[in-house]
This record gives C-alpha cells, sequence and structure tokens, in this order.
C-alpha cells in the first residue's frame, strides 16, 4: 500500500531528541480515521530500533496490568510479558493505542512524565476527547504533551501525487507569478485533492488511480464509522441531534450567508437544544466552529460573538460526499455547483490554514449585511483578512471595506489566480495556503 509522508514526523523527532527531563509522554488527538495509529507506527519504524504497540481495544488483558500499579518500572516488566522486542530506554518506541478504553493507562502517563521519563511513550485514542469527557476521565495537564493529528494536507498531498512541482514551491524565494505549467498543475492537483480529502485511505485510493468508485465507498466507510461512533459515544437524545446537525451542514454551507442557523437543522429547533451536539462533534475532531469578530483587536478571542459563528467540516472529501456532489461536478464546474462551490473553497482553504496556524481555528468578520471577510487570522502581532473566492471570480468590496475600516498590515486573497504582492495584498493560488507564513514572509 502507498505510503504519504506526514509533516508531523517532524515534530515527533524533535520530541524524541529533547533531553530526558524536557520530554512529556506524548498524547495524540484527532478525528477518527486521520492516520493516527499510522503516523506512530512509521515514527517507531523510522527514528528507533524497535517499536512496541500496546492496544488497548484488541487487547482488554492489558487493562489489568494498569490496575495493579502505577509504578513505572513495574508497569515496564509486565508489559514485556506481551512484547515480541525489548523495551528499552532510548532505544524502544512504547504506543499505547486506543488509551480512551483504559483510564489507569492514562493516568499512567503522570508517573513515566515524573519518575521514568527516560522512556519514549506516544500515545492515542479514537475519540478521545468525547470519551474523557463522557467517562469523566481525566487527562494529566502538565505531564502530557498534545499534538493535533489533522487529515492529510494538501501540502502532503501535493508532495506525493506532483514532487516537482512541490520542490518548485518550497524554492520560491520572492513574490511574483508563477509559470502557468505550474499554476495548471496546482489547479489539477488541488482539484483532485478536494475530491477526496484528506482522510489517509482515501487520498490512497485516488494517488494510486483506484477509480471513483473505490473513492467513495472508502469515503461512506468513513461516514459511516462516525455514525456508529455517535450511537457508541452519546445518549440517545444526543445521537438524534448529532446526526441531525452533521447532517444539515451541506445546507448550512450552501447558503450565500454561511452563519450557522438552527432552523437549518429542523423547524423550531433552539440553541440550548443543541450547543451539546456541536461540542460533541467539535471534541471529535469533525466540525471547526468560526466564530464572528466585532473588530480585529488582539487577542481576537476578546472580540468574538459566541451566538454567531459559522460551521465547517473537518475534511473537504468528507463534506463532499456528505453533500453528495459528483467528483465530475467538482472537476468541470458544472453551473448548478455555485453555492456550494464556494462553501467548498472556504473549507479548502480553512483545512491549509489550520495546520498553518498550529490549531488555531480563525474567526471572521462581518459589517451588518453589507460586507463579510472569510477568515480572520492572527500570525505573531499581526491580524491579518483572509478573502477566499472561488476559482478566478475576486470581484466583491467586503475586503476593501475591512480595510477602510482597519487598515491591517496585510491582506490576503485565495483564488485560483497568480501568485503576486501589491500594496499590502497578497494575492494567492488557493493550493498555496498551506505555504502563507512562507509567502507572508517574502512580502516587501
Amino acid at each position: 500500500m502507498m505510503e504519504i509522508r506526514r509533516d508531523i514526523l517532524d515534530s515527533l523527532k524533535e520530541w524524541k531528541n529533547s533531553p530526558d527531563n524536557e520530554r512529556k509522554p506524548l498524547l495524540l488527538k484527532g478525528a477518527r480515521q486521520t492516520g493516527k495509529t499510522w503516523i506512530m507506527e512509521s515514527f517507531g519504524k523510522e527514528c528507533f530500533e524497535h517499536y512496541v504497540k500496546f492496544d488497548f481495544d484488541r487487547t482488554p488483558e492489558l487493562q489489568t496490568v494498569f490496575r495493579n500499579t502505577k509504578e513505572p518500572e513495574r508497569l515496564i516488566k509486565e508489559l514485556s510479558l506481551y512484547s515480541n522486542v525489548p523495551i528499552e530506554p532510548g532505544r524502544t518506541l512504547i504506543i499505547f493505542d486506543e488509551i480512551q478504553e483504559c483510564e489507569e493507562a492514562l493516568n499512567s502517563l503522570k508517573y513515566f512524565c515524573e519518575d521514568a521519563p527516560q522512556y519514549h511513550i506516544v500515545a492515542a485514542g479514537s475519540l478521545l476527547g468525547v470519551a474523557v469527557k463522557r467517562k469523566s476521565m481525566s487527562v494529566p495537564v502538565g505531564k502530557v504533551r498534545t499534538l493535533k493529528i489533522y487529515p492529510l494536507t494538501f501540502k502532503e498531498f501535493l508532495a506525493k501525487s506532483d514532487p516537482e512541482t512541490t520542490g518548485f514551491i518550497e524554492n520560491i524565494s520572492a513574490i511574483g507569478h508563477l509559470p502557468e505549467i505550474i499554476i495548471n498543475k496546482l489547479i489539477l492537483e488541488y482539484k483532485r485533492y478536494s475530491i477526496c480529502g484528506g482522510m489517509p485511505a482515501v487520498a490512497t485510493k485516488l494517488l494510486e488511480n483506484k477509480g471513483m468508485s473505490a473513492v467513495e465507498e472508502e469515503l461512506q466507510g468513513i461516514l459511516d464509522l462516525y455514525e456508529l461512533d455517535f450511537s457508541k459515544y452519546a445518549t440517545p437524545l444526543q445521537v438524534s441531534r448529532i446526526t441531525a446537525l452533521w447532517h444539515s451542514l451541506p445546507s448550512q454551507l450552501s447558503k450565500e450567508k454561511r452563519k450557522f442557523m438552527y432552523k437549518v437543522i429542523r423547524t423550531g429547533a433552539r440553541a440550548k437544544d443543541y450547543e451539546d451536539a456541536l461540542t460533541w462533534l467539535e471534541d471529535a475532531g469533525l466540525i471547526y466552529r468560526v466564530f464572528n469578530v466585532s473588530k480585529p483587536g488582539m487577542p481576537l478571542s476578546a472580540y468574538s460573538e459566541l451566538d454567531s459563528f459559522k460551521v465547517y467540516a473537518c475534511d473537504c472529501g468528507l463534506l463532499r460526499r456528505l453533500a453528495r456532489i459528483p467528483a465530475e461536478v467538482v472537476l468541470d464546474g458544472n453551473s448548478g455547483y455555485t453555492e456550494f462551490k464556494g462553501a467548498m473553497a472556504e473549507n479548502l482553504v480553512l483545512q491549509s490554514l489550520m495546520s498553518e496556524l498550529d490549531g488555531d481555528v480563525p474567526y471572521y468578520w462581518n459589517s451588518g449585511n453589507t460586507a463579510e471577510v472569510e477568515f480572520v487570522i492572527q500570525l505573531g502581532t499581526r491580524i491579518i483578512p483572509v478573502e477566499v473566492k472561488a476559482e478566478n471570480r475576486i470581484s466583491g468590496r467586503s475586503l476593501s471595506e475591512y480595510s477602510k475600516k482597519f487598515s491591517p498590515e496585510y491582506r490576503i486573497r485565495y483564488s485560483f489566480q497568480n501568485l503576486q504582492y501589491n500594496d499590502g495584498l497578497l494575492s494567492c493560488p488557493s493550493p498555496l495556503a498551506g505555504w502563507t507564513r512562507k509567502l507572508l514572509g517574502l512580502c516587501r
């Protein structure tokens, strides 16, 4: 099976090489099917002499080991009985998978941090945030380092699908028009990515040219798995609300103004009835809530309006499948796809920005019914308005109105137009959203 290298491996290598007294056990969080287990195993193969995986779902008897003791050295001795490789400090990566099934194992990370930091431990679990809340489990705050795992980014997808174009982008040293052949390649691969999305198993099917039926089947399988998770990790009342909210996403995003409206879920729906469902989907990593800000002050969170927000999916491929948009419509730009095309464009850019912003969800800004800027982001001390346009349509005055009101140092517009910088405006091809920090650094 094809393997797609994940950029998160660089962060894992830095963690591995940090001093024992500074390194804490690592806890990976992220939506189902984003590749957490694969990442941990690849890290073990690439960077250690040995790795050993303890899966608390597949091997429930492991839970007894952690119920009997909290002492790390005794735990290691007992875990060695379940391992075919030696468990040695500095040479063996210890993987705790599906750790949400064993609260004692989760708590043991505290004692490894305090008493046995010489061991390299990385843990992950399905729906960890949801499970921790439902079971009233406690994560040892301050004793673990948390890393978020997101779906495959377009940057990672492009590195596998077209390494030459990736190399060209990585070597950009000044802002200016890109060769037409590069733009055309970027747009083609970006459209292919928008069809499959960033779930590794789905992207692999497309990159291996298995055909669209295989891609659609894989996407539907993930959506079906999510709905089973709703039933497993939520109360019966929550399940119906989570399911209804999840299925309302395409309708929410098809509106010209994408502000989330409870009445789209069902007539008479109220905020207090669906707040728990929104939080559940957020904790599961399946949605992002983008809140409105009254003004671009610092910190942005101080100016957020909690009753005004937009909801996007964690992955554009899942969103496309949820909306039942055929692949050929995305490729050909069917005229009936106009409204949802804008939603997909925003969702795609948001996915790239999540990695660029280290997981901080951006905000958006509007001025009544006269103007709306899709995203407002903070990079260092700079607050930057971000406009997203579907393909080459760049008309509109929202960014201009924002600029007149707040005079930002930089503005960004993502579209399918070529790369250029002029008077504080970075016009960036949407496929390059994952290189935003680099490109802003080149603006002069």
